[in-house]
């Protein structure tokens, strides 16, 4: 089991800001195609406070080792499950379709006088003998960078704003 944390700061944004951002599907969809991915589709429902938020995506497996291509394919299909029960809280849910293994955690949204900051915490696991170790590293790496670059996608979404 790998831990992936990360923290996102939005500086001069208040909770509700990065939420609509968030809330967005044009915000989404910006975000999977500055990770060039070869489809996606994004759906999002807004719930009172809060939403869910479903995005289906597949990115080219290049820069894969040999070990993982195995298990992945060419392609690799990931679906992120958002559930934010208020502005402020959201349950994240990730899967690779057909394949053993999950990512679950959380992401918050705090607020101080100087901005907003996102903290996305989620467990990576996956039930493969021998390999199970390695790809949870692999796809703990891959969760990280992809939250990095929605995070730089964000700053630039609000500055534009």
């Amino acid at each position: 089991m790998r831990k992936v944390s990360e923290e996102l700061r939005y500086d001069g944004a208040t909770i509700e800001q990065v939420h609509e951002m968030l809330a967005t599907p044009a915000f989404r969809e910006q975000v999977c195609e500055n990770q060039r991915y070869k489809r996606h589709t994004v759906q999002i429902e807004r719930d009172g406070q809060g939403m869910t938020v479903t995005i289906d995506q597949v990115q080219e497996a290049t820069g894969i080792p040999g070990f993982a291509k195995k298990f992945v394919g060419d392609e690799i299909n990931i679906v992120q499950s958002e559930d934010w029960t208020s502005p402020e809280k959201g349950n994240i849910h990730v899967t690779i379709p057909g394949k053993p293994g999950e990512m679950s955690g959380t992401a918050l949204l705090t607020e101080d006088p100087n901005g907003t900051t996102e903290t996305v915490n989620l467990t990576v696991k996956v039930n493969i003998p021998l390999v199970g170790g390695k790809i949870e590293g692999l796809i703990a790496d891959l969760l990280a960078k992809a939250l990095r670059a929605e995070h730089r996608t964000g700053v630039q979404w609000l500055a534009d704003r």
